[in-house]
């Protein structure tokens, strides 16, 4: 199936609002986590029910439920009744091929990016989808496997951290974000050192495989752009929208997401635009080679129509040629040769041909 648009055929006429996973399953079941705390309470636990969440919701606490497994349409069904939410906002969440955005609904806002990481034993680049729901009372976050990634941002409330302690449900959808574009930029890194370092070699040996390798950074370039630069339009349209659910005091910080965003794609761009000159380098390289290999042989070729030409006057069955029978004959013609063969190099180095 292809890298860049993934669409079942038994996708195409669903309703937006049927509660069908539409993606790739990557969790066998179901696990839900919640986080609830303020300046001076934290309260850590796994859930078996949904319903479980419910005792979370009347406390005057940031409460964060993140869900990790998409594919149980019945735990999602749950979710969407138990904080009032429509079930087409549930199926956006399940739909794990959809396009980055943000969209405010009556009673929450719901955001969809996707989130990159570099997996350190295989060097792969992994894709999931990160869906966020940001209520009044609680924030709901929806991976498609369990992860790590959001595991600093536990650390920071565990260890009573100030400002993610005090800044409430709309500061901490800022740091779950903040940690997805860093990553974006964490990835970017990695592949601009390999796509760096592949400048040396196409020049001390332009090979097949360099090339083949400048062709395999740009197709991963272009996949990573394929998340990059909608989850910029996404952020950029976050920090402008004026909503009840975040506070006046946050947009602060959604602004250094767009500075970050921006860089990570300013980067993208700069990569891409490396390795289309390294393209454009090996090209000229082997050009220019093959030009030097040309070069020498037509030089090579020129000396030698003369000499061919000599050879052959002499090499011809005519009974009588005035110089056949001299005895010196042979050595003075190959003296010929040589005097011809040398001035024409000294005449072609004085004109710069070699």
């Amino acid at each position: 199936m292809a890298r860049f648009i993934k669409k079942g055929k038994q996708e195409i006429g669903l309703s937006p609002d049927d509660l069908k996973f539409r993606g790739k399953k990557k969790a066998n079941e179901v696990l839900l986590r919640i986080i609830d705390f303020d300046e001076t309470s934290l309260e850590e636990d796994a859930l078996q029910l949904v319903r479980d969440v419910l005792k979370y919701k009347e406390k005057d606490t940031v409460t964060w439920l993140n869900v990790d497994g998409l594919h149980n349409a019945a735990i999602m069904k749950e979710i969407a009744e138990t904080f009032d939410l429509e079930t087409l906002v549930l199926a956006e969440v399940m739909h794990t091929q959809a396009r980055p955005r943000v969209i405010e609904y009556d009673n929450c806002i719901l955001i969809s990016i996707k989130m990159l990481q570099q997996n350190e034993e295989s060097h792969l680049i992994n894709v999931e989808n990160l869906s966020i729901i940001l209520t009044d009372t609680v924030l709901i976050s929806f991976q498609e496997k369990r992860g790590d990634v959001f595991e600093p941002v536990r650390e920071r409330i565990r260890k009573q951290k100030r400002r993610i302690r005090h800044g409430g449900i709309d500061y901490l959808t800022f740091a779950l974000l903040d940690i997805v574009i860093d990553n974006y930029l964490y990835v970017l890194s990695v592949l601009g050192e390999k796509i760096e370092t592949l400048e040396d070699n196409l020049l001390l040996n332009p090979n097949e495989v360099v090339i083949n390798e400048i062709n395999n950074y740009k197709r991963e370039l272009n996949f990573l752009r394929k998340s990059i630069k909608p989850a910029k339009e996404m952020i950029f349209t976050l920090a402008k929208m004026e909503s009840e659910f975040i506070k006046e005091a946050t947009y602060v910080h959604y602004k250094e997401l767009e500075d970050n965003i921006s860089q990570a794609n300013e980067v993208s761009d700069s990569y891409r635009e490396i390795l289309s000159d390294q393209l454009n380098i090996y090209h000229t390289t082997i050009s220019s080679k093959l030009n030097d290999v040309m070069k020498f042989l037509t030089v090579f070729s020129v000396i030698f129509i003369p000499l061919t030409f000599i050879a052959g006057i002499y090499g011809t069955n005519f009974d009588f040629l005035p110089e056949l029978h001299y005895r010196y004959s042979y050595f003075i013609m190959l003296g010929v040769m040589v005097v011809i063969a040398l001035g024409m190099l000294v005449y072609f180095k004085r004109n710069k041909w070699l």
